[in-house]
């Protein structure tokens, strides 16, 4: 007799993630993932409730996973100006896959009904804020970190990408947006 396979929590969201890739935001369905998953929908719905419920905890996941990249970047940009602002210019020069966008999307096209999810992002939003008001030149580290978040947002929905080279470019502008802005405080 063969074993269970056991299913955790990551595989459920990991199949979440192929299929928004795969299908995109307007493909995301329980019936998807629990196909996806090899699972029964009962096993999505139990541990997510509804769509709302499994899309909350694909975005806790991700903004987990990049709270926890922008904190080591933060912690390599210790000796720049403005660490907070550093690290997540540096976090940015990684490219952004297509799981990521894929996820933006689904949450973008979410967003309208999702009062839970606009509450998940303005608090990353406030706490990026937060970090940039509480290093040194806060106008400065405001005014290159708007930039970043246009110019990853740009990216992230694919309005507009830009060869290796030039992204390279553009954060270090970003970067000297900071130095350069004459913060008067």
């Amino acid at each position: 007799m063969g074993r269970t396979r056991k299913i955790s929590e990551d595989d459920i969201l990991d199949a979440a993630e192929r299929v928004v890739v795969r299908l995109g935001a307007a493909g995301l369905s329980i019936d998807a993932v629990a196909q996806e998953a090899g699972v029964s929908k009962a096993r999505v719905v139990y541990d997510h409730k509804s769509k709302s419920g499994l899309l909350e905890a694909l975005v806790d996941r991700k903004f987990k996973a990049d709270i926890a990249h922008v904190e080591e970047c933060v912690q390599a940009a210790k000796d720049t100006p403005h660490p907070e602002l550093f690290g997540r210019i540096a976090s940015a020069e990684s490219t952004i896959d297509d799981t990521d966008r894929a996820v933006a999307m689904a949450v973008s096209a979410s967003m309208a009904s999702g009062d839970k999810l606009q509450e998940t992002m303005r608090e990353w939003c406030d706490l990026d804020l937060r970090k940039m008001a509480e290093g040194a030149r806060p106008k400065a580290a405001l005014m290159a970190y708007l930039a970043l978040t246009g110019f990853f947002c740009t990216e992230l929905f694919t309005f507009h990408t830009w060869p290796e080279v030039e992204r390279r470019e553009i954060l270090d502008g970003i970067r000297s947006i900071y130095l350069s802005y004459a913060d008067k405080t």
